[in-house]
């Protein structure tokens, strides 16, 4: 699987940030809410969308039902796609310090 190149959309970086603990998709919206301050909120559509998305990608599983709820998590091809991804932005702040520091001087 290629794990690389994979810039991630902000919900879908959260969504796989909250599905490191197995979670039900009520429970994905509160958590992406709460780790980003309640700025990105997710709407039932948009989570499910990309729930099928991850799904068909590998990137998250879902659990054996128990009941109607639904559990999710996330997979090691998705948890190396988070990790790339968490360095991509580490880059990214660093090359964006550099630059807006070297132009200080």
């Amino acid at each position: 699987m290629n794990t690389t190149n994979n810039a991630l959309t902000e919900a879908v970086f959260y969504i796989l940030l909250a599905l490191v603990e197995p979670m039900h998709g009520y429970g994905i919206m509160q958590q992406t809410a709460a780790l980003s301050k309640d700025r990105v909120r997710l709407s039932a559509g948009t989570l499910y969308g990309a729930l099928a998305s991850l799904l068909d990608k590998g990137w998250i599983e879902q659990l054996p039902e128990e009941g109607r709820k639904k559990d999710y998590r996330i997979t090691q091809a998705g948890r190396e796609v988070l990790e790339q991804e968490l360095l991509r932005l580490a880059e990214l702040l660093e090359n964006g310090r550099n630059v807006l520091n070297n132009k200080k001087e």
